[in-house]
């Protein structure tokens, strides 16, 4: 809100998890960016493709607000980082979720950004909403009306993305642009967290804790104690001093055509780590999301 002091606070915890003998997790918690990225390729290879995605928004760290340009050229830099990166076998690629504080005609704003299936939440007036929405095999079969949403979680595919940032893919993330308000609460996570933990879950920990490092250690640790299947990061940022009439999520400006109509395959259901379904290449018609308010058109 124009004239306002905005106050940030953050914590973040990540953990390998029980199951997996390397985090391919990575986290950016730093004003004004607040990212996770869920790496996939195999061990080292996942775990440089997150750094490396992350590393390309150092630039903006420190400055108060970032312009919108600047985050689409840090997306660019992390997308062409990724995909450059040396590899013996298959691409390694990475999922990018999260928010970054903007300024647009003098107005405080979330950029909210994702590609994959990591996730940003945010929880205000006492409700958690999902504001990204996932690039991923299971998310398409809701979509269609083909998956209850109750099955989603459980389903043997859920673990296959539809869109990256490497990983033979050229796609590109969806973007948001939320107005800031005051008591903004945001969760980014990796999918570790969401695989062993029901939105319920969730809303009950972030609206129990004061202290978003509390938090953020708390859900960790559930998740752990669910069965910490995979990699689990959670970054939570809470804002203090903003404002605004229009609280609304954007929809995304940026929506690809389903795996259906690419050709993409499932791979085998014992493949349990995040990877790209087969055949990924990004890019396609846009397609328009089912949520009500501004788009960001990158």
């Amino acid at each position: 809100m124009t004239g306002t002091v905005l106050n940030l606070a953050w914590g973040a915890a990540t953990d390998r998890g029980l199951r997996r003998a390397v985090n391919e997790d990575s986290y950016l918690a730093q004003h004004p960016v607040f990212l996770v990225a869920d790496g996939m390729g195999g061990h080292e290879g996942g775990a440089a493709a997150s750094r490396t995605a992350l590393a390309a928004f150092d630039a903006l760290i420190g400055s108060d607000r970032a312009m919108v340009p600047a985050v689409e050229s840090a997306v660019a830099a992390a997308s062409l980082a990724v995909r450059s990166l040396p590899h013996n076998g298959s691409a390694p690629g990475t999922t990018l979720s999260g928010a970054v504080l903007c300024t647009q005609q003098g107005e405080d704003y979330w950029l909210i950004l994702n590609i994959g299936d990591s996730r940003t939440y945010r929880w205000s007036g006492g409700r958690l909403t999902q504001i990204s929405i996932d690039h991923s095999a299971v998310q398409e079969l809701v979509d269609r009306g083909a998956l209850d949403p109750a099955d989603a979680a459980s389903h043997p595919h859920g673990n296959v993305v539809t869109r990256a940032m490497g990983a033979g893919s050229s796609g590109i993330p969806d973007y948001w642009l939320l107005p800031v308000d005051d008591g903004d609460r945001l969760i980014v996570c990796s999918d570790g967290l969401t695989k062993e933990l029901h939105e319920c879950d969730i809303a009950a920990v972030v609206g129990e804790e004061s202290s978003p490092q509390a938090a953020a250690t708390r859900l960790l640790h559930t998740a752990l104690l669910g069965g910490g299947r995979d990699n689990v990061t959670v970054v939570i940022v809470d804002a203090h001093g903003g404002g605004s009439d229009d609280d609304e999520p954007t929809a995304p400006s940026n929506r690809g055509a389903s795996a259906d109509e690419r050709g993409w395959g499932f791979p085998h259901p014992d493949e349990a780590d995040t990877h790209p379904a087969q055949g990924l290449a990004g890019g396609g018609p846009a397609r328009e999301g089912d949520h009500d308010a501004d788009v960001f058109h990158g």
